[in-house]
């Protein structure tokens, strides 16, 4: 699929199914998306008065979460090219009487701020929806202070027998059908289940952060491997 493509097409299904995205997160994960963002909450290791970049945030919870952990001090920037997305995390924003939250509407293939901006970014279940990995992957790396990290948490491709086989098996035909029944959204969630199929494995995505600029690369597999957190540091001494 074509750059210009996928983006149009991405755009779409989440403006189509922002108002259920939530819910049906919580369905097809069988609620462990929360679990997992909270473990990758203690690799980021935010710090109090931290600058934070969420790429890719979304209905804006791991940005809310940031936002927590940062404090009054820090800052945290959730971006997402979905208007409809951010209207979601902005009522988020205003039930949680965060003030320290800013939500951008702006495309991750060309992040809208300068270099060395942040001390932290996060990217949550967003990199595969994305119309060029590596380039999402060096413009991150781009707003990123030397020093700083990049934790992103994103589906993976298990490699265990038949796991693999039952996996994908679900993807393929129990995502979708209970994307049509519950969110009345059964091409949006087959496209769910393209994105992900074709998502790079662990030890793939891993050689694209150090492509990116990244060192210290780290790998924490979920469930078998369905799932992964990655996180990559930028240098201190860029080369």
């Amino acid at each position: 699929m074509e750059q210009a493509e996928k983006h149009e097409k991405v755009h779409r299904v989440f403006q189509r199914i922002y108002k259920k995205y939530d819910v049906m997160n919580s369905l097809i994960s069988f609620n462990r998306h929360k679990v997992w963002r909270q473990k990758a909450d203690c690799i980021v290791a935010a710090k109090q008065g931290h600058q934070v970049i969420d790429v890719c945030c979304g209905t804006g919870d791991w940005t809310i979460s940031m936002a927590k952990i940062v404090g009054p001090q820090g800052n945290v920037v959730g971006l997402d090219f979905s208007d409809n997305m951010l209207k979601i995390a902005e009522l988020k924003r205003e039930e949680n009487q965060l003030e320290n939250i800013k939500l951008v509407s702006g495309d991750a293939m060309a992040i809208p701020y300068e270099d060395a901006s942040f001390d932290r970014a996060t990217i949550g279940f967003g990199l595969r929806n994305v119309p060029d990995y590596l380039t999402v992957l060096k413009e991150i790396n781009r707003v990123l202070r030397p020093g700083g990290s990049l934790v992103c948490l994103e589906t993976s491709q298990t490699k265990l027998p038949i796991y693999r086989q039952l996996y994908f098996f679900y993807f393929r035909f129990i995502m979708p059908l209970l994307g049509k029944l519950f969110a009345g959204s059964y091409k949006e969630y087959a496209w769910l289940n393209e994105s992900a199929s074709t998502f790079p494995d662990q030890k793939t995505l891993a050689e694209l952060f150090r492509k990116a600029g990244f060192e210290n690369i780290s790998v924490c597999s979920l469930m078998g491997g369905i799932a992964a957190i990655h996180k990559g540091i930028k240098p201190l001494i860029q080369k």
